[in-house]
């Protein structure tokens, strides 16, 4: 049964496909048992992240690609819009390159960010926890993991990751040249705002503040910067005290309208506001960056900008390819062999199946007297004749090219051997 992946990525599709085909944590196990059912593939797995939602699944038919096509298609969210100029589908040894390449950092908009291999590993958790892991796809992910972990101990890809935080802390600096005099709201508490908060914090702002939905957890990262905390809902009323503003929650609705940055521009005479929307689905509308005075930056535009400056890592992708190479190969090859196993116990199953009968065969002519030497050599010419029968009735069958590939494949299953070589198999 083939492995398949079909999915979106930062390279195919825009944030705003992306943002509208995404699967929070609290969906995945919902979305992966409908898809099951749906699709009726034997394994699935779905790995959804700001830059990419794919579904790795193993089935018998082709036809399964298509049912997760139109499952995709399906999404409530997914109304409107035509996902096809934006998928992928990968097959068999892609698939594992792909999902080298992707724990590894290698596809990612930031090259070596860390994030995506606790990403991909999570999603490995939920499908098992689901139940919609348990084969071929399941020891592909656990090879995902070694591999991501021999390319960055043994490149320096995970040295030349430049973060989307770092690349905000640029701009910013470029739009207000000293950070020191610089108000700055991070909005969210999660492992995105808290690099942001490490980055900027470090260039001493005059003022941070963390606004969360729940004040505790945003009470709990405002500690460690040195910090204050407020709730979503007071940001109508005092989002205009900030220059800054870096946001990454997991709301599925923008949580800043234009509305409210119309007003803030007002209160603030139209002095300048940073804005870096980190999440997917976006937390600042659209029209937001539209506004004069409103420096707007998203993933999309950091990954263009964060790109430009990615020719000193290209040394550390080509050896990070290698090894993925290698390790690809050696994971096909042990897909290979795996599926083998049935006809090899087929085969199995037929020679004892001759063995039973020559045998019994052999010791009824012993119980009635029957000359032994006589016994031995009927039971093995029997064997030889029964062993032999199949593959030259076959070849008595075929004509033409079918007959030399049948040949080419008995050559090979029984190859002629040296003298020297028999003389050492019969004394063994």
């Amino acid at each position: 049964m083939p492995l398949f992946t079909i999915g979106f990525n930062h390279r195919t599709a825009p944030v705003e496909v992306r943002e509208r085909i995404v699967f929070p944590l609290e969906a995945q196990r919902p979305a992966l048992e409908d898809l099951k059912r749906e699709t009726g593939a034997d394994e699935v797995a779905l790995v959804s992240t700001c830059n990419r939602t794919e579904i790795y699944l193993r089935g018998s038919e082709h036809s399964v690609t298509d049912r997760v096509r139109a499952w995709l298609a399906s999404q409530p969210n997914a109304e409107g819009i035509n996902l096809a100029p934006h998928l992928y589908q990968l097959v068999e040894i892609e698939v594992a390159r792909h999902a080298f390449r992707v724990a590894s950092g290698l596809d990612s908009m930031v090259l070596g960010e860390p994030q995506i291999l606790g990403q991909v590993k999570l999603a490995a958790k939920v499908a098992s926890d689901a139940g919609t892991l348990g084969g071929p796809l399941e020891r592909l992910f656990q090879e995902t993991f070694k591999v991501a972990k021999e390319v960055r101990t043994q490149t320096e890809i995970g040295a030349t990751s430049v973060s989307m935080a770092a690349a905000a802390l640029k701009l910013a600096q470029q739009l207000f040249g000293d950070l020191h005099d610089i108000k700055l709201l991070l909005i969210g508490a999660g492992e995105m705002i808290e690099l942001a908060a490490t980055h900027f914090a470090a260039h001493s702002p005059k003022n941070i503040v963390v606004a969360n939905r729940t004040i505790e957890r945003g009470r709990e990262l405002a500690q460690r910067f040195n910090a204050s905390a407020i709730t979503l809902q007071q940001l109508p009323e005092c989002i205009h005290e900030f220059d800054a503003i870096v946001t990454s929650t997991a709301s599925m609705l923008p949580i800043i309208g234009k509305g409210m940055i119309e007003s803030a521009l007002k209160q603030r005479r139209h002095k300048p506001i940073f804005m870096v929307d980190l999440a997917v689905p976006r937390d600042i509308e659209h029209e937001v960056g539209e506004l004069d005075d409103v420096f707007l930056y998203t993933l999309d535009t950091l990954g263009k900008i964060i790109q430009q400056n990615s020719e000193k890592r290209e040394a550390a992708v080509v050896e990070a390819d290698r090894i993925i190479d290698i390790r690809t190969a050696q994971f096909m090859a042990w897909l290979a062999a795996r599926a083998s196993v049935p006809v090899i116990q087929q085969l199995r199953g037929k020679a004892d199946q001759y063995r039973r009968v020559e045998l019994d065969r052999a010791k009824r002519m012993l119980a009635k007297g029957d000359d032994p030497a006589k016994v031995i050599e009927h039971l093995a010419l029997a064997l030889t004749n029964k062993f032999l029968h199949h593959p030259l009735a076959a070849l008595n069958r075929t004509h033409g090219t079918e007959r030399e590939a049948l040949s080419d494949a008995l050559e090979k299953l029984f190859p002629v051997s040296p003298a020297s070589t028999d003389t050492q198999e019969q004394e063994k």
